[in-house]
């Protein structure tokens, strides 16, 4: 069994092989499964699957099955000649024989795309409690000292918990789940939008100094920071 201790927690980091020429699904599993203390790595050679392998010593893989140079099913069997780690389709060639075929091959479940995350989730968590003896309890993002958790809305900052108004909470959570990149003012307000709430800009500054103050008074100064013209950027305060 694979594993990996994040520093800091003491807990388990499991290592996810995404074995997906489609770079925009591959990259958003990658984002989405790091909330669950999982590391996704993302095949970039499909001509060399098993190198990737090798080197990322996996603890569960996803495959799909429509692959450059060799589908799934291949690099499947090239897999079970080496290691019986566990290993989950996702296709959206769902019919009766490539499920089939998938199980006979020896993968431990196959997901119909498109897929919701939080079945694909709990589907990770069965296999890995079947095959590990584990569950994942974490759900959350992380940029440097600070953790959001994205089940009871809170911030948490070298252990001490923030709690956090509906506006402050995703805008904290879109700035998170793109670290280190420019977040533009109008993507935080399109995300605010959809939670059924007018924002108007002037309403944006004064949730972002108030994110800011209690970042800051937790001991994150300086996580956000402003470019002028663009947006917003958050580091690793």
């Amino acid at each position: 069994m694979n594993s990996s201790i994040e520093a800091g927690t003491g807990e388990i980091m499991r290592n996810v092989l995404i074995v997906e020429d489609d770079e925009v699904i591959a990259e958003e599993l990658a984002k989405q499964l790091a909330g669950w203390q999982l590391k996704g790595v993302t095949v970039k050679d499909f001509r060399d699957v098993m190198g990737t392998f090798e080197e990322c010593k996996p603890d569960i893989v996803l495959m799909d099955l429509k692959l450059p140079c060799y589908n799934g099913f291949y690099w499947c069997t090239e897999i079970r000649k080496v290691s019986n780690v566990p290993i989950v389709f996702l296709s959206s060639a769902d019919d009766n024989m490539n499920i089939i075929m998938a199980m006979n091959m020896g993968a431990d479940d196959f997901i119909a795309k498109p897929f919701d995350m939080q079945v694909l989730i709990a589907k990770i968590q069965a296999v890995l409690r079947r095959s590990y003896g584990e569950s994942l309890t974490r759900h959350v993002l992380e940029t440097g000292s600070v953790k959001l958790n994205l089940d009871d809305t809170t911030a948490e900052v070298a252990g001490q918990k923030l709690e956090l108004t509906k506006n402050e909470f995703l805008i904290l959570k879109v700035l998170m789940e793109h670290p280190g990149q420019v977040v533009t003012r109008e993507q935080i307000m399109e995300r605010l939008w959809g939670a059924e709430e007018f924002v108007d800009d002037n309403t944006l500054t004064v949730n972002m100094t108030r994110i800011r103050k209690k970042l800051e008074a937790a001991g994150a100064k300086d996580l956000i920071t402003t470019r002028r013209g663009m947006g917003y950027i958050i580091g690793e305060g």
